[in-house]
């Protein structure tokens, strides 16, 4: 709903008129020191009560008048001069301010809010509680341009509004621990943007696959099921953050396929008509020129480098190089990429598809990366935010694109060392050059100290909701404007839903409580608590699991795949490639040979040496006694005699050879089962 008239209470707007120095009125204290950005403010709490005191609080915003004006300050620090509290007695204490601006009065009349300062307080000006009515000329951007997002924390019956054109004109950024409510905030924001600019598309980099319940009228789910992002679509560094896994790809294997991209880009081009040709040839192709081209043209332009005599040395990389291009293809998560919906020219639906053009009234698209494999997701994030920033550039202002990520310190980390280099280009890209063409980047992150500052810098409306960690509420003082740096004095102690907004899109910092969003529109993964009271451990289906976990259930179908290889294959030479024939063929045995089997002889088997006693040499007497009175003493085994069921084994049968008589006798008659 856009903000079209501030609400404000009655009750609020008594207490406009101030008498004089009346206790426990409007009158707090009196400027006793003030700077350049600081005021120093006494008060005195008469016979130890507590009524003035109450309206003394850190975050909350007074006024001092100066002549006719009046100086807005913020509270951030107060103390006792004694610091100790007396029952009963008089307790003096100081408020240190913050001078955030002043409310003008004209000579007409009306009056004005400016965050500049024309007359500083003097000592001794009255400080007061500030009026209803500048909360709401403080706060309010401007009518018809602002949007309701919650209510002040200071004051609860005004609202909390932000300027929506220049939140997205020049990127925001909202940040937070975990479980403080970003998520909620982002989905409020973005049923916001949507409602102030029709031409708004809106992608949202989902890894938890939870913004798809926060829009169930506005919003089309894409997920691995539905997704064909056609792998041609992929520059050079996506495609081989694919193929290499996310490991640093071999520079050998790198340059070979830059080189054989564009050919196999080529070959898919010249099964087109004449015209087609035609109007492609006046521009050249490279590996980066989104152009369609199959897998099965790319194996066999290897296969013909492989089978070719020279390059004896490059051979084992192409090799390679292979390898990993069958098991990308082969493996079932990469079903999105290597469909057979993925071989056709299929930019225009995919990109009708992702960036809602036409919108059909659901201009908001939720890409959920969940099921995606890791080693992927820097590749797609990449491919979408650059995709993203070519379709508003090219669109000529027809086309508003905002491009939500979730997480973004995965994808734009600090260290330059870390994340995936063209995925962090093109997320700059879009946060240096998206206003001048109408993109805008949301960035969503609970540790804003490992984002890369220099793409946070660019975000001038932020949101900082409650963070613990040192280092990154020391990142969110440095983007806070030098005259509001105390605000982040209590940003680590604010409750959950509250926030601290300050930027382009809101004339003066201000804490803030967004408004509650509905159940049915809260953002939750859409499989957290859909099934918790259905099943549990001890009747959920491991099975299942098992099978989600391998990614089987719904593989990849290769056989076009495999056909148009053969088929690409087959044009080249086959000797060539038939050491690296991917279609290998069953194996068949030789055929027996016709001839029979040469009979057993038994002359050809080694014949022992009968001695002959003429010829033989004689034997020793003695040696031949020793031998004999050897024999006696050994045991004697009587030779096992067959059962009578059982016959008795044969020799061999004459006319037979000695592998036939082995084969017809029974197993357990070749071994001794003694």
């Amino acid at each position: 709903m856009l903000n079209n008239d501030l609400h404000a209470s009655g009750k609020a707007g008594e207490q406009d008129r101030r008498d004089g120095h009346t206790p426990g009125n409007r009158f707090l204290g009196r400027v006793v020191a003030c700077s350049g950005s600081r005021a120093t403010i006494a008060a005195v709490a008469e016979q130890g009560g507590t009524d003035l005191t109450e309206l003394w609080s850190v975050g909350r915003l007074i006024s001092i008048s100066v002549g006719r004006n009046r100086v807005v300050a913020l509270v951030y620090q107060m103390n006792t001069g004694s610091h100790a509290w007396g029952e009963g007695e008089d307790n003096t204490f100081r408020i240190e301010t913050e001078l955030l601006g002043e409310v003008r009065v004209d000579e007409d009349g009306r009056e004005e809010f400016s965050t500049g300062i024309s007359r500083y307080p003097y000592l001794g000006a009255i400080a007061h509680r500030i009026r209803s009515a500048d909360l709401m000329r403080i706060y309010d951007a401007g009518q018809g341009t602002t949007a309701v997002i919650g209510k002040l924390t200071q004051d609860e019956s005004i609202d909390a509004a932000i300027h929506i054109p220049s939140m997205l004109s020049k990127h925001f950024a909202v940040v937070g621990s975990t479980g403080v409510g970003k998520s909620t905030a982002v989905s409020l924001l973005l049923h916001k943007a949507i409602a102030a600019d029709p031409k708004l598309r809106v992608l949202i980099l989902d890894p938890h696959n939870e913004f798809a319940a926060a829009f169930p009228q506005h919003a089309v789910t894409i997920d691995t099921d539905t997704l064909d992002l056609p792998f041609w679509l992929m520059r050079l560094e996506e495609f081989a953050e694919v193929v290499f896994r996310g490991r640093p790809p071999v520079p050998e294997e790198l340059d070979m396929l830059r080189d054989i991209l564009p050919e196999a880009k080529r070959a898919f081009r010249g099964s087109d008509n004449s015209l087609v040709r035609r109007t492609t040839e006046k521009s050249s192709i490279t590996a980066d020129t989104p152009v369609p081209y199959r897998m099965a043209d790319l194996l066999a332009l290897i296969d013909e480098r492989i089978g070719r005599l020279e390059g004896r040395s490059e051979k084992p990389f192409l090799r390679s190089l292979k390898m990993r291009l069958i098991a990308a293809i082969n493996d079932p998560r990469y079903h999105f990429m290597f469909s057979n919906n993925t071989i056709s020219d299929t930019i225009t639906e995919t990109i009708a598809q992702i960036f809602r053009i036409p919108g059909e009234n659901r201009p908001i698209c939720t890409f959920q990366l969940a099921g995606i494999p890791s080693e992927v997701v820097n590749s797609v994030a990449s491919v979408l935010c650059r995709m993203a920033f070519e379709v508003a550039l090219w669109s000529d202002g027809a086309i508003h694109m905002l491009v939500v990520c979730e997480e973004a310190h995965r994808y734009i980390p600090s260290d330059p060392s870390l994340g995936f280099v063209p995925t962090r280009q093109a997320i700059a890209r879009i946060a240096k050059e998206g206003r001048k063409y109408g993109v805008s980047l949301g960035i969503i992150t609970q540790r804003p100290g490992e984002l890369d500052q220099t793409i946070l810098s660019q975000c001038s409306t932020l949101f900082a909701m409650r963070l613990a960690n040192d280092r990154d509420q020391e990142i969110i003082r440095s983007a806070i404007p030098n005259s509001s740096i105390s605000t982040t004095s209590f940003i680590s102690s604010i409750g959950n839903g509250e926030a601290i907004a300050f930027g382009e899109a809101i004339s003066v910092p201000m804490r803030m409580r967004f408004s509650r969003v509905d159940e049915n529109l809260l953002p939750k993964a859409s499989s957290a608590n859909s099934k918790q009271s259905e099943e549990d451990p001890d009747t959920v289906d491991l099975r299942k699991i098992v099978t989600r976990m391998r990614a089987v259930t719904v593989g990849p179908d290769i056989s076009n795949f495999q056909q148009n290889y053969a088929a690409s294959v087959a044009g080249f030479d086959e000797a060539d490639a038939a050491d690296e024939d991917l279609d290998a063929k069953p194996y068949t045995p030789p055929a027996s040979s016709a001839a029979p089997l040469e009979s057993y002889r038994r002359e050809l088997l080694p014949q022992t040496p009968r001695l002959d006693p003429a010829t033989s040499p004689a034997i020793d007497p003695r040696l031949d006694a020793l031998r004999r009175e050897m024999r006696r003493d050994e045991p004697v085994f009587p030779r096992p005699t067959p059962p009578a069921d059982q016959p008795a084994v044969s020799r061999r049968e004459p006319g037979t050879s000695l592998r036939e008589s082995i084969l017809k006798k029974p197993l357990s008659s070749l071994y001794n089962k003694d």
